[in-house]
């Protein structure tokens, strides 16, 4: 008995569509600064980032949102929990998703293709949102009474003074980055890949925008823009097509065989029009004298040897060359044969 595998063979990379891989490391690389000048040309609007986010603090709460502070009293119960997120939203941001395109590059060259248009797409959407929508993180805002956790218990990627930080744009809080490229990235290996655990990859997004919130980093709104950004962006990208390969046998056993002929095709064995045994085959036919059926044999209107039972009048023995059939057209009965059958009374 053979044992086939469960799921279907992980194909080998198409290196056929793989980009050249001087060309996306000067792409890559420029999107890359591209992303900081547009953070940093977004700077200095102190005074309408806290108006925005005022309103956008105010908008949630007559969505009836959770509030960003449940989130955030449950990793002030540990210093260590409060550190492990601050450290997640200080160092797995960059290298993730890092990660996840030198892996596309490597092992699925079109899902590569397609998962760096849709990140080109959406940061570059993100940087217009920057530039038209300053907004002040939570942490920074009163009226939320949030703890900078990056600030009192560390690390903290952020510099003292918000409006003069050259490493970062604090005031580009909407859309949230952070989560737009953790879903980026686990819909991409949810597509890419073919586990059956593959969903587990919806646990990035999932973890990252509870670090996002908790830490007061940013508001569920922001993720709720980025995630319309990133939906409009699968609808205009279009995934690559799964490519399929044949089930293999695992190594020492041997490969099943081949799918037979069925009975009634045109085959060298059992079956209509088979040189073998069967119906209009070079088989033996045989005109029974009183059996109540008509053929008594292995095969009717054989071209091999046909005999009757019983010598009757105007019959005789023959063998027939055989011919050679090529359509599905059924030859008529011999006028000889039906008036033997006839005179034998068998029918009665």
């Amino acid at each position: 008995m053979i044992h086939a595998r469960s799921g279907p063979v992980d194909p080998e990379p198409d290196t056929s569509v793989r980009p050249p891989l001087v060309r996306e490391l000067f792409l890559v690389a420029g999107l890359f600064l591209v992303y900081k000048l547009g953070r940093l040309a977004a700077n200095g609007h102190v005074e309408e980032a806290f108006r925005n986010a005022g309103h956008v603090w105010d908008l949630e709460r007559v969505l009836h949102l959770p509030d960003e502070a449940a989130v955030q009293s449950l990793l002030l119960h540990s210093h260590t929990l409060v550190q492990a997120a601050n450290t997640y939203y200080a160092t797995v941001h960059f290298p993730a998703t890092l990660v996840f395109l030198v892996w596309l590059y490597l092992r699925r060259p079109r899902h590569y293709v397609w998962s760096r248009r849709v990140l080109a797409v959406l940061t570059g959407a993100a940087l217009a949102l920057h530039l038209l929508f300053p907004l002040a993180p939570p942490r920074m805002l009163p009226a939320a009474d949030l703890v900078d956790t990056g600030r009192v218990y560390g690390p903290s990627v952020y510099g003292d003074t918000p409006a003069d930080d050259s490493l970062a744009n604090q005031f580009a809080a909407m859309p949230s980055l952070h989560f737009g490229w953790a879903l980026a990235v686990a819909v991409g290996l949810v597509v890419a890949t073919r586990s059956r655990w593959r969903p587990l990859w919806l646990l990035h997004p999932l973890v990252t925008l509870l670090v996002i919130v908790g830490t007061a980093n940013h508001y569920w709104l922001d993720a709720v823009v980025v995630t319309a950004l990133i939906c409009i962006a699968y609808a205009v990208l279009r995934p690559p097509a799964r490519t399929h390969r044949p089930r293999q046998a695992p190594a020492g056993q041997a490969a099943p065989p081949a799918t037979a002929p069925a009975l009634g095709a045109y085959a060298s064995g059992t079956g209509m029009y088979a040189s073998g045994t069967a119906t209009y085959g070079a088989g033996t036919a045989t005109y029974g004298v009183g059996t109540g059926t008509r053929v008594s044999g292995a095969g009717a209107y054989g071209a091999g040897e046909r005999t009757t039972r019983a010598r009757l009048p105007g019959t005789r023995t023959t063998r027939a060359r055989l011919p050679r059939i090529r359509t599905r057209r059924t030859p008529e009965l011999p006028t000889r044969a039906l008036r033997a059958y006839a005179r034998s009374g068998a029918h009665r």
